[in-house]
């Protein structure tokens, strides 16, 4: 394996340049957030679904997908809607930095016919079949280093996923369905394809079946030897993610035709040289589920564990701390450090103890690594102990989520819903000393940030403050009570707090 590590293509447009073209927005949300636009996309096959669409979220600034799904027949989405709706608030509640973000959803009524209408996350940089393709083609091969932190980002996405109660099962984990940021970061799409192949009515002139043909031929080596034949359990996505690692290791597995060969799987194993590697592979393609590992269990493999977890544990604990500046921190405090001081010492019986100073540790590594923990590249939650996530079957009603849905709409009342999972805030006195700026950085659990600054007085209480973002809709009425103890920590911690 080579050295240099492949990197995702940028795409076409820069997003950074392009504003939005009002000529382009075809249709807006209940709530006016999201715009739909012309421009069609494709992130996973969804049975059923055949209309997919670029959108921006305007509240975030970001590219979001605009999913339809059409149901000609009003009476069979009536006879499943209990069904539907809760399927939808399950998917909503899933939260996990390598999966795509399923972020609203809406149902449109008509007379005779009902549309359904959801919103998740938009990555970019294409699947993972599309990057190794071009690796291929520009005669490169897959850095070790690159396939062991997108192995773990699967498995960690997977290890959640099945953790949850009742386990969620991807059920169509290929190259097709998994998809790589700029920042190297994997995202797993397509997570309700087998909830809607098994939940919803799709009825079959929704979908093609050439398409579906040549697709199932295309992909059927990652389906497992049980697969359509016993009930679907988590190691049916032990073995699909298996074919993955094995396609990332060698790039392309030769295939006969349309269908990829037991012999050539087995030919592409055996040209694995880290002999880690080649048991890791060959762990997950097991043809008994039974002996197939977890994956959680494949997470602590030696071939994956390259992070210590001590290191991985201050670097989360430093990057989620309060009332500091994430950005500037740490090449503030190294500015002041002497780089021949000790960081630690070894003790040695009858010898001088053996010293690591600051001058070995490189200031611009730990500046990457703690910007690739910050991006999710290694998930803390990879070490947790194995527990149920329950799902909440009964969520409040998303305000999107209207019985029925005419044009022209008016716009409801904004109220936020979503909670706040980091709270990070920092003060400055004004110069006449009366008065203090707060400067307020938030996250939702939807992974979307808000940036919010404002005068504080003195005759203001930070249960005051958090009363109005409560009003003003920043934040929702739960975090009422977190954010004014927060901001009274904070008032406090620079000794001077405010009645």
């Amino acid at each position: 394996m080579h050295s240099a590590s492949p990197q995702p293509e940028k795409p076409d447009r820069d997003k950074d340049d392009e504003s939005e073209d009002e000529s382009e927005v075809v249709e807006e949300s209940p709530c006016g957030r999201w715009h739909k636009r012309k421009e069609q996309v494709n992130q996973g096959n969804m049975p059923g679904i055949e209309s997919t669409y670029l959108a921006m979220d305007t509240e975030e600034g970001v590219e979001v997908v605009w999913n339809e799904l059409q149901f000609s027949d009003k009476r069979v989405f009536k006879a499943h809607e209990e069904k539907i709706r809760n399927m939808f608030q399950n998917l909503m509640v899933i939260d996990h930095p390598n999966v795509v973000k399923f972020h609203k959803y809406w149902v449109d009524m008509k007379e005779a016919s009902v549309r359904v209408v959801f919103i998740t996350e938009y990555v970019s940089s294409g699947s993972l079949r599309q990057f190794l393709k071009k690796t291929k083609k520009n005669h490169k091969a897959m850095n070790a280093r690159a396939w062991k932190r997108w192995c773990t980002q699967i498995l960690s996405a997977l290890s959640y996923l099945h953790s949850c109660d009742p386990p969620i099962i991807h059920g169509n984990l290929t190259n097709d369905t998994i998809f790589i940021q700029h920042n190297g970061l994997i995202k797993i799409g397509s997570v309700w394809h087998r909830v809607f192949a098994h939940e919803l009515p799709v009825p079959d002139d929704l979908r093609t079946p050439l398409k579906i043909l040549q697709e199932e031929h295309r992909t059927l080596h990652f389906f497992p030897p049980e697969y359509g034949y016993v009930e679907d359990g988590t190691a049916v996505d032990i073995f699909s993610f298996g074919m993955c690692a094995l396609e990332m290791a060698v790039l392309e597995i030769q295939a006969n035709g349309d269908k990829v060969s037991e012999e050539n799987i087995g030919r592409a194993v055996q040209s694995l040289e880290d002999p880690n590697m080649k048991e890791f592979v060959q762990k997950c393609l097991s043809k008994s589920p039974a002996i197939r590992p977890t994956a959680h269990n494949l997470l602590f493999h030696r071939v994956l564990f390259e992070v210590h977890c001590l290191k991985l544990l201050a670097a989360h604990t430093f990057l989620n701390t309060p009332y500091i500046a994430q950005d500037t921190l740490l090449e503030e405090k190294t500015k002041g450090i002497d780089p021949h001081a000790a960081v630690a010492s070894v003790p040695q019986r009858g010898r001088p103890p053996v010293l690591w100073r600051y001058s070995q540790v490189s200031s611009i590594e730990l500046d990457k690594f703690l910007e690739d923990v910050r991006n999710g590249i290694y998930p803390l939650m990879n070490f947790a102990v194995s527990r149920p996530h329950v799902l909440p079957r009964a969520l409040s009603q998303s305000q999107e989520d209207l019985q029925a849905v005419k044009t022209p709409t008016p716009e409801p009342v904004e109220v936020e819903t979503r909670k706040v999972t980091q709270m990070h805030c920092s003060l400055e006195r004004r110069e006449e000393k009366s008065r203090w700026h707060l400067t307020l950085y938030l996250r939702l659990e939807d992974k979307l940030h808000r940036h919010l600054s404002c005068d504080l007085f003195p005759n203001e209480s930070p249960q005051t403050l958090a009363a109005e973002l409560v009003h003003y809709g920043f934040i929702s009425e739960d975090d009422c009570q977190k954010m004014a103890t927060f901001l009274e920590d904070a008032l406090h911690k620079e000794r001077n707090p405010l009645h």
